[in-house]
């Protein structure tokens, strides 16, 4: 019989709420300090998980969980490239 492998889960930070990696939306901090989004979920740096839902981004906007997580400012360019790309999902 074949073991079943564990699936990671990760918070969001929009509705706190524990969700398999795959499905969440990765924004990264790379050593530099840069604030991107990790598409492919391998970039290195500390990362934060938003689910793809314009309510959890919009939440997580206002209680600054992204600027706490990351621990750095996140510029408005990020936030409306992860809108862009929750829009054209």
């Amino acid at each position: 019989m074949a073991k079943k492998r564990k699936v990671p889960l990760r918070k969001c930070l929009g509705c706190n709420e524990m969700k398999p990696k795959k499905e969440l939306i990765r924004i990264v901090r790379n050593p530099e300090g840069n604030v991107d989004i990790d598409n492919i979920g391998k970039a290195h740096g500390r990362g934060c998980y938003i689910c793809p839902d314009m309510k959890c981004l919009e939440s997580a906007i206002k209680a600054k969980s992204v600027e706490n997580a990351l621990e750095v400012p996140v510029g408005e360019d990020v936030y409306n490239k992860i809108r862009m790309q929750l829009t054209n999902e």
